[in-house]
């Protein structure tokens, strides 16, 4: 299944430039390691030691933050977006 990942700014500097990427996956954390298998660098920036996605980094599948979801076993369909999009903290 083809799914567009939504790469930040912070992040493009991993994909040459590019905004979006197309990857296979059946489940965000499949998109997601299919991400890091394409692009090294995003596994170290999204997931931490246990594997998790780290705390500011929230990612949404249909507008939808996958926390409230199922996680990283949120499944993705065939042509949906999955954006990654990094907590904002300031002050």
């Amino acid at each position: 299944m083809s799914i567009t990942v939504r790469i930040p700014t912070q992040l493009r500097q991993l994909t040459g430039g590019a905004g979006e990427i197309k990857v296979e996956g059946s489940t965000v954390g499949e998109v997601l390691k299919a991400l890091d298998s394409a692009h090294p660098g995003f596994g170290e920036r999204l997931f931490d030691d246990a594997g998790e996605l780290r705390r500011f980094v929230n990612v949404f599948v249909a507008d939808e933050d996958v926390r409230f979801l199922d996680g990283l076993s949120t499944a993705v369909a065939d042509g949906q977006t999955v954006s990654v999009i990094p907590a904002v903290a300031g002050g």
